[in-house]
C-alpha cells in the first residue's frame, strides 16, 4: 500500500472506531457525495442514481461537496457513503492501489469528462507545445481543491519532463475566472475538466475572449493505467456549435471516465451492515447504463455523440505533440547548458563566500567563549 492509500486507510479505521455503523435499511439516509450544486454531478447524474436506489429500497440522498477529493475523504471516513469522481483523481490519490483498497468502484465509464487547455497564444497548438514550454508559461487553474486542479497535478506526476516542469502555477476563485485570466495575456494557459457540451457558457466564453483550445493528447497521457484500466481516452468532442456562416468546431482531447465509488465492504463493522453494503454494491453495478445517464437533455445528447478516437487519427495527433516536443528540445538543452555553465562559473565565488561565513562563525564563537560570565 502506498503512503497516500495508507493514510486514507488509517483515516477510515479511526472513523469506523468512532461510529456505530448501521446498514442502509436502518432508515437513516446515507450520502451520495457530488460536487457544486450547479455542477453535472449534483444536478444531472446524482438524481438518477438516487431514484434508482430508492426503487431498490436503499435510502440515499445527494449531497454537495468540493468535488472528487472531498468525496473520497467522506467515503473513507464512512464506507457506506457513495461518491462521484474522476478516475484520474482516484489514481492520483492512490485509493485503488493496495490490498484491500479503501474504496470500491461501483461504476466506471458511463460518461467521460474531458480535459480542455485554453490559451490565446497562437504558437501553442499542441500538448507538446505546453509540455516543451511549461517552464516559461504561466498556468492559471481553477480552485486548488477542484477536480481540474487535481488533474493538473496528476499530469505533472506522469509527465515530469513536460508539464511537470511548470514553475508558475496559480489558482483563480472559479473556473470562469481562470479562463478570463488565462486569456488576458500571451504567456498564460488554463486547463479545466468538463463534460463536453458546446452549449455550456464556459465554451462560449473561450470564443468570446479570443481563445482557442489545445488538444490535451500525448503518449505520456494515454499510457497510464490504474487497477488494469485506462485512465485517459482520446475522444472527439465538440466545443462550438455550427452557425449560418461557420461550421461546428470539434476537438480531440483526453477524457477520463466518470466513476461512482463507495467504501470497501471490509471497512464496515457490523454483520448486518456488511451484508447491506454488499447488496448495495451488487445493485449499483447491475444498473443499466441508460439508467445512469441524464434524461434527454443537451448534455446527454453530447455525451452520446462523443466518439473515441483510435488508429490513424489518434496517431496523427500524437505525432504532432511529439514533433512540438522535439522542436523545442534544442532550446531547452541550450537553456540547461547555459544554466549549468553559470552555476559552474559561480561555484568559486560561492565556495569563497561559504568559507568566509564559516570563518566568521568560528571567530564569533571564540569571542563568546572568551567573555566572562554575566552576573545575574
Amino acid at each position: 500500500m502506498n503512503r497516500k492509500s495508507h493514510g486514507l486507510a488509517m483515516a477510515a479505521t479511526l472513523a469506523l472506531a468512532a461510529h456505530g455503523l448501521g446498514g442502509p435499511s436502518s432508515g437513516l439516509a446515507q450520502d451520495i457525495n457530488t460536487g457544486d450544486a450547479t455542477g453535472a454531478y449534483h444536478a444531472t447524474f446524482c438524481p438518477r442514481l438516487e431514484a434508482e436506489l430508492k426503487q431498490a429500497k436503499f435510502t440515499y440522498a445527494c449531497k454537495t461537496s468540493q468535488g472528487t477529493a472531498e468525496n473520497l475523504k467522506r467515503v473513507v471516513a464512512d464506507p457506506r457513503q457513495i461518491g462521484f469522481g474522476q478516475l484520474d483523481i482516484l489514481a492520483l490519490e492512490g485509493v485503488l492501489a493496495g490490498s484491500p483498497a479503501p474504496v470500491t468502484l461501483l461504476r466506471r465509464d458511463d460518461a467521460r469528462e474531458c480535459l480542455f487547455a485554453v490559451t490565446r497564444n497562437k504558437d501553442v497548438a499542441a500538448y507538446g507545445d505546453l509540455a516543451a514550454h511549461a517552464g516559461k508559461l504561466r498556468f492559471i487553474l481553477p480552485p486548488v481543491d477542484s477536480g481540474s486542479a487535481g488533474t493538473f497535478r496528476y499530469l505533472k506526476s506522469i509527465d515530469a519532463d513536460g508539464i511537470g516542469r511548470a514553475a508558475t502555477v496559480t489558482h483563480a476563485a472559479t473556473t470562469d475566472d481562470a479562463i478570463r485570466q488565462a486569456l488576458s495575456a500571451d504567456d498564460t494557459v488554463t486547463l479545466f475538466v468538463q463534460f463536453p457540451d458546446p452549449d455550456n457558457a464556459r465554451f462560449k466564453l473561450v470564443a468570446e475572449l479570443g481563445g482557442h483550445f489545445v488538444p490535451v493528447i500525448d503518449r505520456v497521457i494515454l499510457r497510464p493505467q490504474v487497477a488494469g484500466e485506462k485512465i485517459y481516452f482520446a475522444q472527439e468532442t465538440q466545443v462550438a456549435n455550427a452557425t449560418w456562416i461557420k461550421s461546428g468546431e470539434k476537438l480531440v482531447t483526453a477524457c477520463t471516465p466518470l466513476t461512482v465509488f463507495t467504501g470497501a465492504p471490509e471497512r464496515v463493522t457490523s454483520d448486518k451492515a456488511v451484508q447491506d453494503h454488499k447488496d448495495l454494491i451488487a445493485t449499483v453495478r447491475a444498473m443499466k447504463a441508460e439508467a445512469m445517464l441524464p434524461a434527454e437533455t443537451t448534455l446527454s445528447r453530447w455525451l452520446r455523440r462523443g466518439r473515441e478516437i483510435s488508429g490513424a487519427s489518434a496517431e496523427q495527433l500524437l505525432k504532432l505533440s511529439e514533433e512540438a516536443r522535439e522542436k523545442a528540445k534544442p532550446m531547452i538543452e541550450r537553456a540547461k547548458d547555459v544554466g549549468g555553465k553559470a552555476m559552474e562559473a559561480a561555484k568559486p565565488a560561492l565556495d569563497k563566500a561559504t568559507e568566509m561565513g564559516k570563518q566568521a562563525i568560528e571567530k564569533a564563537d571564540e569571542m563568546i567563549k572568551g567573555r566572562p560570565a554575566e552576573k545575574k
